[in-house]
């Protein structure tokens, strides 16, 4: 089925190269021949992770996010490495930003996070059978861990105090997050 929606890419100007994203001015050709730019932000991937003690409690991390000037609490996550697969990633980020080990994960999926600019896609999974240890975040974070149980987050989600991909996550591990 052809939709005409597709875009051939013709021309790639980078723009700038950072630690974590790289960004590009992109020339392509629409379907019908129309030569447009889209701006994208090349990323590695990365992973959240949907802690859940045994009471039913979420493990979330809060973080201060620059870009939009808060702190928010957030499922831990993070960027994949260079050749780091997401199950590795995973395992390393929770045990960096809560302290925590699991013994049962689960997979949830691999989606897209704003394709309108961004190559980033996120692998989601959920982690059971918790057993704790210290935190060691990057030495640029500065973090703090909480429990919460699902009123809780509703309340977190009602007050604007977390990010979209908590949402998400929580949603796909089952949670019922709608605010009716």
């Amino acid at each position: 089925m052809t939709t005409g929606l597709g875009e051939t890419p013709v021309a790639r100007r980078p723009i700038h190269h950072g630690r974590l994203i790289s960004l590009f001015d992109d020339e392509v050709r629409l379907a019908d021949g129309t030569l447009s730019h889209r701006e994208v932000v090349e990323h590695r991937g990365a992973v959240a992770v949907i802690p859940l003690r045994d009471d039913g409690r979420a493990v979330m991390v809060r973080q201060w996010r620059h870009p939009v000037g808060l702190a928010l609490w957030e499922l831990p996550a993070g960027t994949r490495e260079a050749n780091e697969t997401p199950e590795q990633t995973v395992v390393r980020e929770l045990a960096e930003e809560t302290g925590l080990r699991a013994s049962r994960w689960q997979p949830l999926g691999a989606w897209a996070l704003a394709p309108g600019y961004s190559t980033e896609v996120m692998h989601f999974f959920v982690a059971r059978d918790l057993s704790d240890g210290a935190p060691h975040a990057d030495p640029d974070e500065r973090v703090e861990v909480g429990e919460f149980s699902p009123d809780e987050v509703l309340a977190l989600i009602r007050g604007g105090e977390v990010d979209v991909k908590t949402i998400a996550g929580l949603a796909l591990a089952g949670w019922d997050v709608s605010l009716e």
